[in-house]
């Protein structure tokens, strides 16, 4: 791999050994390679330019530091040049560029194009360079060669399951989320080819969508924590049939008829799920964005979770981004439940100190294969490269500390990089076998 991490306050041989290990990615955005070659205006890529660097996450950093919306619609927009986009970034760009989200652009800018510090001029450079950089192939050449990634698992924001042309490099969820969502229910059936006049019918729906990509996908996944609490009651389907029959009548539901659709159609997913061995990843803590958190729900997440944990003790559940920052208890509900694994995924670049400081506390409190070190959760494909930089870093410096403070001794570090960079996921979500099924998906002979 081409992208380095910087050694001071490392243990030489830890870093070293950081730095030569693959991670397995456990959570993308990730549009399609061809959505970037191939581009067209709108989409989740708003242009083709230089600026996709900061389209998502630091975006957000920089318009809480004072951007207005209309240099961040400069900023996305496909007309605006170079020097009109960096002049809506440039007074902010100070203010920004030591968060998680900043290093990780800045450290991408440096590995993928050579450019160091982000300036008026630099990124007249990096512009030049990216419309060199996009062909095809330029996924694998950023995150396998540079970035140090074997295979990433997108959880695509366009598709509820994403035929992916690169589909042993782009392993894919099933959206769980979209199958229990009420507005997309038509949708799911007509995909389907399945009539649906009740319940019934559309739990044969969920059916052939697991049936049909289960075999395809690394595990199912909801980020349904943004619009609601996760407490999801254990509907019986007779309780879920009358709010289901009004929603596809058309009628209006009440917040207590969705509410209960949701519920039952999570529990059947989720059932749906682990029958097939596949874990269910759940959105746990900080929200994307600016100025939208309800921080009292957020802090619900780790109490709701422990009542899934224990309703479903044959399904696994993947806890994403550590809860953040209710991390602590994160790491206790990892000790205490045998089905849940906290993933670290987007963790590094929100707090990068406070992901060093769970990553030691984990290593010291819970078994060590209970958590998943790193996910760069874009839909741009350039700032993954310095996340995973980020996390690099981070690793090192947890199990620099631990064999610091006597907690671990120099070869109990070493021998546990492999397990949390790649191991533990490995096992997790069976990716030898997902590999080789994947190798040769069905999708890939209908062109």
């Amino acid at each position: 791999m081409n992208a380095v991490i910087p050694d001071e306050g490392l243990d030489t041989e830890i870093a070293a050994r950081v730095r030569r290990t693959l991670f397995v990615d456990t959570h993308e955005h990730l549009v399609e390679e061809t959505t970037r070659t191939e581009w067209k205006p709108g989409g989740r890529i708003p242009c083709d330019d230089w600026s996709v660097l900061f389209m998502h996450y630091i975006d957000s950093d920089l318009q809480v530091a004072g951007m207005s919306p209309e240099d961040r619609s400069i900023l996305s927009s496909p007309d605006a040049d170079t020097r009109r986009k960096w002049a809506a970034i440039e007074p902010w760009w100070p203010m920004v560029r030591n968060t998680g989200y900043g290093q990780a652009v800045r450290l991408s800018a440096e590995a993928i194009y050579g450019v160091r510090d982000l300036n008026g001029t630099t990124v007249k450079l990096i512009a030049d360079r990216y419309r060199a950089t996009v062909k095809p192939g330029f996924y694998k050449r950023l995150l396998v060669t540079i970035a140090g990634i074997e295979s990433c698992q997108v959880n695509s924001l366009e598709r509820t399951f994403m035929e992916t042309k690169l589909p042993t490099l782009l392993m894919q969820d099933i959206s769980l989320m979209n199958l229990q969502l009420p507005d997309l229910w038509r949708e799911h059936a007509e995909a389907a080819d399945i009539r649906v006049t009740g319940l019934a019918d559309y739990h044969r729906v969920v059916d052939w969508w697991f049936t049909t990509y289960g075999p395809y996908a690394v595990a199912a996944k909801s980020q349904i924590a943004y619009s609601r609490r996760l407490d999801f009651a254990d509907v019986p389907p007779e309780e879920a049939e009358a709010p289901f029959s009004r929603l596809i009548n058309g009628d209006r539901l009440t917040a207590a008829d969705r509410k209960t659709i949701e519920d039952h159609l999570f529990w059947y997913g989720v059932r749906k799920a682990a029958s097939m061995d596949l874990p269910i990843k759940l959105h746990t803590g900080y929200y994307a964005g600016h100025n939208g958190m309800p921080m009292a729900r957020v802090a619900t997440n780790p109490g709701d979770v422990t009542e899934i944990l224990r309703r479903a003790p044959e399904a696994r559940f993947v806890l994403m981004h550590i809860g953040y920052p209710f991390w602590d208890q994160m790491v206790a509900i990892a000790k205490h439940w045998h089905n849940a694994f906290i993933d670290m995924c987007w963790a590094w670049i929100i707090d990068p100190v406070s992901s060093v400081r769970f990553l030691q506390s984990m290593l010291v409190t819970a078994p060590s294969n209970k958590v998943l070190t790193f996910g760069g959760d874009f839909i741009p494909v350039e700032p993954v490269v310095g996340h995973a930089m980020v996390a690099r870093r981070g690793i090192a410096l947890a199990l620099t500390g631990l064999v610091r403070d006597g907690w671990l001794s120099h070869a109990q570090a070493i021998e546990l990089t492999d397990p949390i960079m790649r191991g533990n996921a490995h096992r997790l979500f069976r990716l030898k076998e997902k590999a080789h099924t994947l190798a040769n998906p069905p999708w890939l002979g209908k062109d």
